[in-house]
């Protein structure tokens, strides 16, 4: 196949002819392709699902990682224990396309990888690299690690992605009417674009920018003088790029250039639009934030059978099959910890990236209503928690070790590893309550209980991200009620979280799993039905091109 004049190699729908760009650091496709880490990867992954069902003229620019995010392996007691292992993707396509880009002043080699629309049944997606004989050991490191540690390293990243994907674009001709920004990973693209467009206007009209981090702290900033060291800026002077991008210290910010230099901006959920326009209102020349919120592809994540038995009202075999997958499921954790799970017992499942916001560990907090929890003989429990903490994130690894070492005294908790798409498919499969507990409002939207609601997992959550406009409490899921965390201290907002959880597990949740089946299967099917168009990725899609391309 002839990349040169490039064009998607399907038949184009006519209300999404306009061609699209989409560039993400990580995108979780299927599970042969690790080159995702968490929440932005599943995203971008179910993007570009969409955009192949829906037949949209799009492409996707990522970077092939050779170690992938990391292994998760486990030490001899158990704890975590991260490993860097070689990916081999043979379904990938080489495209022969080679070219240079600068970092560091030096010129570096980049080859772009294709996976094919029908490998995976995607939008097509370009995958850069810089491992290859032609550059230097360090060079060709960049694309070893997603989100190395290292600095220097992390903005070379940064300019593969984002000048490296535009530069392709120009080398296989596709031209884009659009370049979309998933997180500001890339907004190293807008310079290499202003030396094309020549003015600021112009960038302007062909650059859109999604954001999904909710507070200020999170956005990447890096020093400006490294930046421009390594050639970050496409040729612009320290001068020229404070007057273009409004930077008036020292710290270059992504976030806040790109929400300078794109025509339209979004957020993640409802609750995080309102959220990042009061964040970066204050700051002079940026663009409309808006909101899409985030949605996951029902026809990768559902269990279909699960959805027939609900449609055709047969509940036998609705209840056959939850049991079936929940017992699927439990071949995992026995073969993992040596635990024989019940498929009869109510199944609380915490599973997603470990970070200290997302209180992992919440139901540990207080020791005592933990242990009666787990020693319930009326209503008994089971729990599992996974994820894949940062490997350098200490406290995180902390707090993942810690519930190791707590699974080791009951028969009842497993601590699994190996978190990935497969893993997590099973284990929104396994679930009958996805427990998610974030502080409020610290997660932009948080999908994973998404996709758990199509696999017939009931929702319980505090009232963050996107389930605002999803959860119905008793009737298709649980929310805690919000308090005035405005007005809390940390430790505050703990305690008064905890408490209702317990309270809403203890009073109304076990009561009716076991009490009341009939009710608890209506909240399953409710559950399923209302995520099933409003949180299906092929809406998030047609949103994108209606509210952001067009």
């Amino acid at each position: 196949m002839n990349f040169r004049n490039y064009s998607v190699p399907y038949q184009i729908n006519e209300n999404y002819s306009k061609k699209a760009a989409y560039f993400s650091m990580e995108f979780a496709i299927h599970q042969p392709l690790k080159i995702y880490s968490g929440g932005l990867g599943f995203l971008s992954g179910s993007h570009l699902r969409s955009a192949y069902e829906l037949r949209q003229n799009m492409v996707g620019i990522g970077i092939l990682w050779k170690y992938g995010y990391y292994d998760q392996t486990r030490n001899q007691d158990q704890t975590l224990q991260p490993a860097w292992m070689e990916k081999n993707t043979s379904f990938l396509q080489d495209t022969d396309i080679k070219f240079q880009i600068l970092i560091h002043d030096a010129p570096v080699w980049v080859k772009a990888y294709y996976l094919a629309p029908e490998t995976f049944n995607t939008a097509p997606l370009f995958l850069l690299s810089t491992d290859m004989p032609e550059n230097d050991y360090v060079s060709q490191t960049i694309c070893h690690r997603l989100y190395d540690a290292n600095v220097a390293t992390k903005i070379a990243q940064f300019i593969l992605l984002g000048i490296g994907g535009a530069k392709l674009m120009d080398e296989i001709g596709f031209n884009p009417d659009v370049y979309h920004l998933n997180e500001a990973h890339g907004i190293s693209s807008a310079f290499y674009l202003l030396n094309k467009f020549r003015s600021v206007e112009k960038l302007k009209e062909h650059l859109v920018f999604t954001t999904h981090t909710p507070e200020e702290a999170g956005n990447e900033k890096h020093d400006l003088y490294l930046c421009h060291k390594m050639s970050y800026f496409c040729g612009l002077s320290i001068d020229e790029v404070r007057k273009l991008t409004g930077t008036e210290d020292d710290q270059f910010n992504h976030s806040l250039t790109a929400l300078r230099f794109a025509r339209k901006a979004n957020g993640v959920s409802a609750l995080h639009g309102v959220v990042s326009r009061d964040m970066w209102g204050k700051y002079p020349g940026i663009c409309d934030i808006i909101s899409i919120t985030n949605a996951q592809n029902w026809k990768y994540w559902a269990d279909k059978q699960l959805y027939g038995f609900k449609d055709s009202g047969n509940d036998f075999g609705f209840d056959d099959r939850k049991k079936y997958l929940k017992k699927r499921a439990f071949e995992i954790i026995a073969d993992q910890t040596g635990k024989i799970f019940d498929p009869n017992v109510l199944t609380i499942v915490w599973a997603r990236r470990f970070a200290g916001y997302k209180r992992a560990d919440m139901l540990t907090y207080d020791m005592e209503r933990f242990e009666r929890l787990l020693s319930n003989i009326k209503h008994p429990v089971q729990i599992i928690w996974a994820g894949k903490p940062y490997p350098f994130d200490y406290p995180a690894i902390g707090t993942f070790n810690n519930l190791v070492h707590i699974s080791k005294k009951y028969k009842n908790v497993a601590v699994l590893i190996g978190y990935e798409l497969a893993l997590s498919k099973r284990l929104k499969q396994a679930a009958d309550i996805w427990l998610n507990n974030p502080r409020v409002p610290r997660e932009a939207s948080g999908t994973s209980g998404m996709t758990a609601a199509m696999n017939g997992a009931v929702n319980f959550s505090t009232d963050d991200g996107w389930i605002p406009e999803f959860v119905d409490h008793g009737n298709n899921g649980f929310v805690v009620p919000k308090a005035d965390y405005d007005n809390m201290h940390t430790h505050e907002q703990d305690e008064y979280d905890l408490n209702k959880t317990y309270e809403i597990l203890e009073d109304q949740i076990l009561p009716l799993y076991y009490d009341n089946y009939d009710t608890w299967r209506q909240i399953m099917k409710n559950g399923m039905r209302d995520v099933r168009f409003q949180f299906d990725s092929n809406r998030m899609a047609h949103e994108y091109y209606e509210l952001m391309y067009k």
